[in-house]
């Protein structure tokens, strides 16, 4: 939430694709404030794709260009964010989908 005379923040939303066999690192594949990341948002939920909500590292990552594979010190976090998804791909492979 914006303080009293804090500028509102705009949102911000980064795709991040990692195919094991072609890449070393997940790479970026979409980057967009505003209406683009509204836009980014709602494709990850047609598609049921996880999505994990980190202002300070969407920042990071939209910095970098669409293609270019994440920093090494950024290895760590997005790591912890793949974890994440493979959690929740292999709650919806058994069928416990959670409530949205």
């Amino acid at each position: 939430m914006n303080q009293p005379g804090e500028k509102p923040k705009i949102k911000q939303a980064v795709a991040l694709g990692y195919d094991p066999s072609q890449d070393d690192a997940p790479r970026i594949i979409a980057t967009g404030r505003g209406a683009i990341a509204d836009r980014i948002i709602e494709q990850a939920q047609v598609h049921d794709i996880p999505i994990h909500e980190d202002n300070k590292l969407a920042d990071t990552l939209s910095r970098l260009q669409i293609g270019e594979m994440i920093p090494p010190e950024l290895y760590e976090v997005v790591a912890e964010i793949l974890v994440f998804v493979d959690a929740m791909d292999k709650i919806r492979a058994k069928g416990n989908i959670l409530p949205s």
